[in-house]
């Protein structure tokens, strides 16, 4: 009897307190804290992990495992996603990438973007791609949209400029900086004395001072790469689609070591988005690959950089 009292009572559970994926999802964008996450409905396991506390579906629990770290990851925070094909390509040579990974990476981009202040893109992306940059496969707030653009190669009719869907900062060199009159409603012009206030460490530092200390580094490869390279982030998400272009837009390429030993391994966690396989590695302490709080399996970034 009191196995069958147990299944009713977990059914009831089921039915009018377990939290489902919208709901954690909801909860989860006002975590920033430990406070704030047992507010949540969250505390921590025997062996220290957060779960829900009334019971939660299946997709509910995934989504407390795979993004509560980036909740707790603190104000100052500098994290990148790339989408890839098995090849290490982001787009084909013509530069389509409509698209290299599945809509559950698409997905997964956007709830990265929900939990970021501003959404950083290269100048090279904003030309060729047109990104929205906003936060629409899911619900949450859109970060303020950065543009690099040292050289002034951005046409000011891109969308970012004109469609006043959310704030905008485009970053430019001095001698680059628009006209009066130039940039749409909603968008502010950074004019940025040299080529050395471009490098990422100092872009970091300089959107910290406007409030922007949670960056999300978006594309293109180029300076995602030259992030990663700089050891300006602390975590890097990388998509693998299994589909082969042959050549085309590389993801990431920056100068590596002679030997092997020296190659960057840093803790990682893998999780399944439908058919792509979604690595998550941990940069601020690289050691030698082992499972960063363990590994996971889940069920998406869209095929550009910057949808």
């Amino acid at each position: 009897m009191s196995g069958l009292h147990d299944d009713r009572r977990a059914d009831a559970v089921a039915a009018v307190g377990a939290v489902d994926a919208r709901s954690a999802w909801e909860r989860l964008l006002a975590v920033r804290t430990p406070a704030q996450a047992e507010a949540a409905g969250l505390h921590r396991d025997g062996h220290g992990r957060y779960r829900w506390r009334d019971g939660a579906s299946a997709e509910a629990d995934l989504l407390a495992e795979r993004y509560l770290p980036l909740c707790l990851a603190g104000p100052r925070f500098t994290f990148a996603q790339l989408g890839q094909s098995l090849d290490g390509f982001i787009a084909t040579r013509q530069g389509d990438a409509d698209y290299v990974t599945g809509p559950e990476d698409r997905e997964h981009l956007h709830r990265l973007r929900a939990l970021s202040d501003a959404v950083v893109v290269g100048a090279g992306t904003a030309a060729a791609d047109d990104p929205r940059l906003t936060v629409r496969a899911c619900p949450g707030p859109d970060p303020v949209r950065v543009v690099l653009d040292p050289h002034g190669r951005v046409p000011p009719g891109r969308r970012l400029f004109t469609d006043g869907a959310a704030p905008t900062l485009w970053v430019v060199g001095a001698r680059q900086a628009p006209e009066d009159g130039t940039a749409g409603a909603g968008v502010d012009v950074l004019a940025l004395p040299d080529s050395a206030a471009f490098t990422p460490r100092r872009l970091v530092h300089e959107l910290a001072r406007r409030g922007l200390g949670r960056v999300l580094v978006e594309g293109g490869g180029v300076t995602v790469s030259r992030f990663l390279h700089e050891r300006a982030l602390d975590r890097l998400y990388v998509t693998v689609a299994p589909v082969l272009i042959g050549d085309g837009v590389p993801g990431l390429a920056f100068p590596g070591p002679d030997a092997m030993r020296d190659a960057l391994r840093p803790p990682v966690r893998r999780a399944f988005l439908g058919e792509d396989t979604l690595y998550e590695l941990d940069l601020r302490a690289p050691r030698s690959g082992e499972p960063l709080d363990g590994e996971y399996g889940g069920t998406g970034e869209g095929g550009g950089e910057g949808q």
